[in-house]
């Protein structure tokens, strides 16, 4: 009977593990398919490749490229950040704030891959997918708010600092757009102890530092970049729907889509990192690129409106080196038409999610350049686009 026991039991564990991924790893979403098969020339593909490889845009650890649905140009590259990073691992500062643990952007125990795993940091493209939640817990009408509901109604009022008319009036659009006027600064360099992301994550209670910050401008007039607010947005999702967004995105998001591994950091006091938290595979953030293309439709089934996709990628405002801003989707121009605008998600290091919705194209880079010039988005697309020709993309 104990031998029993214990085969059983084994079974079980293992059912359990297998019950764990979320797809087969030998299922290949993305099949593959020669560059030339969907009308791109691998060669400036290529070019941009040896680069790469030869470090002349420092760090970046992979490229994905892929075209109506299949990927065409795939590239690891490795890094030994361990080596790299090991004097910044050790000592104090703005990216080291705590020394141990995972907000140690340095240890190569946690970025930029998780634990070992193909998992990798996304940093800000969290943002986006933080944005994407939003929409789907709207569709679902599970968001108890709207777009213009003011975002002190979640906060206990008497315990807000510089409390004023205009830290009143921001809502929910605003933070999304990145307009809600807190006073940040977060154009230094983020090794600078006064960038507000990095003054942020020294403190414990993330969403208190933010909401306590005076107030620069107007809600609604004024585009900066600001972590904080996403923040504000992870917090207002869980206030707004009674749920953990983590939780929601497993079953709402990550589930439906597939997707094989992931990693959500949490704050010291647990709420989700919406501002810089998710660590993904390159092959599932392209899904929701694919997700966006489709107009919010994965396998016929209906994730999030296509009224909350259009919204998303429509441009609310001007934005920072020559681009315009969503909801949380930066948007890229690119080629000789100003109209042209490629959908992106970035984040700090370089991890790149670039999706020209014309030429059915999506290109997905990741890296880990921390004290540099991490690969721009508006570079990039100017390297690939001579590549892509025009194409007609079978079903």
């Amino acid at each position: 009977m104990r031998k029993l026991s214990s085969f059983a039991l084994a079974v079980v564990l293992t059912a359990a593990v297998c019950l764990l991924g979320q797809t087969k790893k030998d299922d290949k979403y993305w099949p593959n398919a020669s560059p030339e098969s969907v009308g791109v020339d691998p060669a400036p593909i290529k070019s941009l490749d040896a680069d790469f490889a030869a470090d002349k845009y420092p760090d970046v650890d992979s490229l994905l490229v892929i075209r109506c649905n299949k990927d065409i140009y795939q590239r690891k590259y490795h890094r030994d950040y361990g080596k790299i990073y090991y004097k910044q691992a050790h000592e104090r500062g703005p990216l080291n704030a705590r020394l141990t643990g995972i907000y140690n952007y340095f240890d190569p125990q946690y970025h930029p891959y998780y634990k070992g795993t193909d998992g990798h940091t996304m940093q800000s493209v969290t943002k986006t997918v933080n944005s994407v939640l939003t929409g789907i817990a709207m569709t679902r009408d599970e968001y108890h708010a709207t777009l213009d509901t003011p975002i002190l109604k979640f906060f206990d009022v008497s315990k807000v600092k510089n409390l004023d008319d205009r830290k009143r009036r921001i809502t929910i659009r605003d933070l999304l757009t990145m307009r809600s006027g807190i006073d940040w600064d977060e154009d230094l360099p983020y090794n600078n102890p006064h960038n507000g992301s990095s003054a942020m994550e020294a403190t414990d209670d993330w969403v208190q530092f933010v909401i306590d910050r005076p107030m620069a401008y107007d809600p609604g007039t004024h585009f900066a970049y600001t972590s904080g607010g996403a923040e504000l947005v992870g917090y207002v999702f869980q206030k707004a729907t009674g749920k953990d967004i983590i939780e929601y995105a497993n079953e709402h998001l990550f589930r439906p889509l597939g997707f094989e591994q992931q990693y959500w950091k949490r704050t010291p006091l647990g709420l989700a990192d919406t501002e810089g938290g998710l660590y993904l595979r390159p092959e599932d953030l392209a899904k929701i690129g694919r997700l966006y293309m489709q107009n919010g439709v994965w396998n016929g089934q209906r994730i999030v409106s296509s009224e909350w996709v259009k919204q998303s990628i429509a441009p609310s405002t001007d934005a920072r080196g020559g681009m315009k801003y969503g909801f949380e989707w930066w948007l890229v121009p690119h080629g000789p038409a100003p109209e042209r605008l490629a959908w992106a998600a970035l984040g700090f290091g370089g991890q790149r999610l670039l999706v020209v919705p014309e030429d059915d194209l999506m290109v997905v880079l990741t890296g880990w350049d921390l004290l540099g010039n991490a690969t721009n988005a508006r570079e990039m697309l100017a390297r690939i686009m001579p590549a892509v020709h025009a194409h007609s993309c079978s079903e």
